[in-house]
């Protein structure tokens, strides 16, 4: 028998997909000028979402373009991950991890990620949102023999929080400073 016991493969937790928000709250070319941020972060082509109901304290009209998303995997998530997190300085907050094990936090400035400032583009902020998975995932959404994730295999706040740490030796701060 093996001295050492090898760690369950299907327990290590990975990055499914990054979520990059851009809300702009008007539409038109500020819109049009975030979006071309996010295609020059990510070199994938953002997607415009849409106000739900009309506010008129804000000044947007039911089905308005306001925002701007693009999900982005593997590789590349991981990486603009590690840039958004560096510009926290990797401290995040323990309200920043949800329940099921996600987490998310935001940046004031695109600049800081490393994107030359450009005066015609101006200056936005995104909020960040990073959705992990463990191997095995898949049962729960696939169309033939769908089953369900088991409990212990969900991720758990705490384990989110710990992958986090580790991985990225990140600090969790109870309350902001």
């Amino acid at each position: 028998m093996a001295e050492e016991t090898k760690a369950n493969v299907m327990r290590d937790i990975k990055v499914d997909k990054l979520i990059l928000n851009c809300c702009v709250g008007e539409s038109g070319d500020r819109l049009t000028r975030a979006a071309r941020v996010l295609e020059q972060l990510t070199g994938q082509q953002p997607v415009f979402s849409k106000a739900r109901y009309t506010l008129r304290s804000f000044g947007i009209r039911r089905n308005e373009k306001i925002a701007v998303h693009v999900t982005v995997r593997g590789e590349k998530a991981l990486e603009i991950i590690e840039r958004g997190l560096k510009v926290k300085e990797y401290e995040l907050l323990e309200k920043n991890f949800s329940v099921t094990g996600n987490f998310g936090f935001g940046i004031n400035e695109h600049i800081d990620l490393g994107i030359k400032y450009d005066p015609t583009t101006g200056i936005y902020g995104m909020d960040f949102f990073v959705c992990l998975t463990r191997a095995g995932a898949r049962v729960a959404r696939r169309k033939v023999r769908r089953s369900r994730v088991g409990f212990n295999h969900k991720i758990t706040k705490d384990d989110a929080i710990k992958w986090f740490q580790d991985k990225f030796e990140g600090v969790v701060l109870a309350k902001p400073l």
